[in-house]
């Protein structure tokens, strides 16, 4: 069984969102050569690598994002899901890519995690990729089957404590936002959980809802409509505060302060990218964000957004990393 410690910190003053495409590799340019095509990108089409399945949370933003993106700038921002590794295959290649601004990552959490639970990683944050902006946080919800006993989390804490062995529960697979908001939950309750991963978020709402097992973690976005359609319950979310979309559910830190914890997304270029593509792409995503059809679909999604420079993007990004190492070396969690 997977170990971990309670030791979520909130997402502080930042927002966040999803994971974004690769491009094709671009001839080796000079320099000033990289400089001067800043001036006019994108002139031909950019790469948006999305290293996750198509049709999940990252995905989905991302699509609405660089759609916008693509009509506000009359340029093509070709979406290519490179799943694989939690999210390093994709990653690795944008990582690899040229950095002349026609390549572009769409990443998210695990970013943050992989490195803490894996050592073998192709690629490295901070010395092979630049952030550019976080785009969105979602929440994860705690569900349950409509039959599950438990109603409420002191009730879930409960059935917990007076099982032997401990309850059986599911994320969206080992290593994701989800498999850490489960382990900040277990430490933070003091209960014995039995982590099932699953192969994303689908199959484990499959699972739930036709009550193969009775609780799960799921990212709020992709729960959502199981939830308001009534094919599942939702017993408590990991954001702060109460959601739009499901006023009546709690944040799990009024019962079990220190586990706020959320999915985010962002984008990120090769290192090396020049200046002014990175300034550009900063501007155009917080406009993005900003537009009120784009942002009227984020909010029907829980999707939580919010100005952000490349700067600020780093400095969040400094704190989710601690907070998953501390949590992946506190907790013992290792991966086969």
């Amino acid at each position: 069984m997977n170990r971990s410690i309670a030791a979520g910190r909130g997402i502080g003053r930042r927002g966040l969102v999803l994971a974004a495409p690769a491009v094709l590799a671009a001839p080796a340019l000079a320099p000033s050569a990289f400089a001067q095509s800043a001036a006019d990108w994108p002139n031909r089409p950019v790469r948006v690598i999305v290293p996750w399945p198509p049709g999940g949370g990252a995905d989905t933003v991302g699509r609405i994002l660089f759609n916008h993106i693509a009509e506000a700038m009359k340029a093509s921002f070709v979406i290519e899901n490179r799943p694989g590794a939690a999210g390093a295959v994709g990653a690795a290649v944008a990582a690899r890519a040229e950095p002349d601004g026609y390549t572009v990552l769409y990443d998210s959490t695990p970013q943050t995690i992989n490195p803490a639970l894996r050592s073998d990683l192709p690629f490295n944050l901070w010395r092979d990729l630049r952030p550019v902006f976080l785009a969105a946080v979602v929440p994860n919800l705690l569900i349950a089957t409509n039959s599950a006993p438990a109603k409420t989390l002191p009730e879930l804490i409960a059935a917990a404590k007076a099982t032997p062995g401990g309850l059986n529960m599911g994320s969206s697979g080992t290593g994701s936002a989800q498999h850490m908001a489960l382990e900040l939950f277990r430490l933070a309750a003091g209960i014995q959980v039995n982590h099932v991963p699953y192969r994303g978020g689908g199959p484990l709402a499959t699972d739930v809802i036709g009550g193969q097992i009775l609780y799960g973690f799921a990212n709020a976005s992709g729960a959502l409509a199981h939830v308001k359609g009534g094919l599942l319950r939702a017993i408590c979310h990991t954001g702060e505060g109460r959601l739009a979309s499901l006023p009546d559910v709690p944040p799990m830190s009024d019962t079990l302060p220190g586990t706020v914890a959320y999915e985010w997304n962002g984008a990120f270029v090769p290192a090396g990218t020049p200046d002014a593509v990175v300034a550009r792409l900063n501007k155009e995503m917080n406009a993005a964000i900003r537009a009120p059809a784009v942002a009227a679909r984020l909010a029907e999604l829980n999707v939580g957004t919010r100005p952000n420079t490349p700067e600020e993007f780093t400095a969040f990004l400094h704190e989710e990393w601690d907070k998953w190492h501390r949590v992946v070396r506190d907790g013992n969690i290792h991966v086969d």
